[in-house]
């Protein structure tokens, strides 16, 4: 009968195929280098494959080990789940974990902050880290490399995603106070349109949702800046005649600024923005990230006007 395999050695695997590297490994598991490599050791043994090789002065993965990182990624992450303290037992006060939630600036500067303290109060053995969102891709979430995703549901979300709104939200216009479009008669969507304006895209993108309502009129906007945030966009049209577009609760959460800017309510119709936050099923019953998910949706509730929830 054949001898059954050491399952000790999986995090030890996924350590070494996650980060190609014996010392980076070692550092993850907090274990010696010397001891990574009687453990390397093992699982070339185990496995009938080097796994990690020379190449120059770095170690690359072998294709074996390519085509095992997928899997030993969803088995650790699978034990993990099933070694997470449930029940009555679980206690949040004695809380320690790390949680990775990927939002826009946006967010993250509206209710990073509220999240923390509350965090902090809550659960003081937490850490919340904030990862940046280039895109909508869902295999940071199916790879386990974030615990939450918070934004705008995108097309390519798998349906095996739960998904829960938190907010509406809506476009609003910014302008520096005096600023012409807000002088001399009503604010039309011609008006509105032939205003110099600013876009806050991280990918780059220069039309959108507001382009889309003008063009169903014949018009089109000129924009004259591109920037990768809201905050660049109105700190810059704090200064010139060019006309900011920002979610309103973001403005909302600048009140102190209503002194350099002024808001209003755009001239054609869009639809509202729906937030969401966004978790691997695996996760579903995890207490710790149940936790997580009500301070996400009662913290954003309560910072918005109900109009808003």
């Amino acid at each position: 009968m054949p001898m059954a395999p050491d399952l000790n050695l999986l995090p030890a695997l996924d350590a070494l195929l996650s980060e190609a590297s014996v010392t980076r490994a070692a550092e993850r598991l907090q274990l010696s280098e010397s001891a990574m490599s009687r453990t390397l050791a093992r699982l070339r043994a185990a496995t009938g494959d080097p796994l990690l090789v020379r190449a120059g002065r770095a170690m690359v993965l072998t294709p074996h080990a390519l085509a095992l990182r997928e899997q030993v990624q969803a088995l650790a992450r699978d034990a993990s789940a099933v070694l997470q303290p449930a029940g009555e037992d679980w206690n949040l006060a004695t809380l320690e974990r790390t949680f990775t939630l990927r939002a826009n600036d946006g967010f993250i500067e509206a209710f990073a902050p509220a999240l923390v303290a509350r965090a902090a109060r809550e659960a003081p053995g937490v850490r919340l880290r904030f990862a940046p969102k280039p895109d909508k891709d869902v295999r940071p979430l199916r790879e386990g490399l974030i615990d939450l995703d918070l934004g705008v549901l995108g097309p390519a979300t798998g349906p095996e995603v739960r998904v829960q709104a938190i907010y509406r939200d809506h476009f609003v216009g910014a302008v520096r106070p005096g600023h012409p479009l807000l002088q001399g008669g009503p604010l039309t969507p011609e008006r509105y349109a032939a205003c110099g304006h600013i876009v806050a895209s991280r990918r780059g993108h220069g039309a959108g949702p507001v382009d889309d309502a003008l063009a169903e009129r014949g018009l089109s906007r000129t924009v004259a800046a591109m920037v990768p945030s809201f905050r660049a966009a109105l700190s810059i049209a704090a200064v010139t005649d060019l006309v900011a577009l920002v979610p309103a609760s973001f403005f909302a959460h600048l009140g102190g600024q209503s002194e350099t800017l002024v808001s209003f309510a755009l001239p054609v119709s869009t639809e509202p923005i729906v937030i969401s936050q966004m978790w691997h099923p695996r996760l579903e019953r995890d207490p710790g990230h149940r936790w997580l998910r009500g301070l996400v949706l009662a913290v954003c509730r309560e910072t918005l006007p109900p109009s808003n929830c």
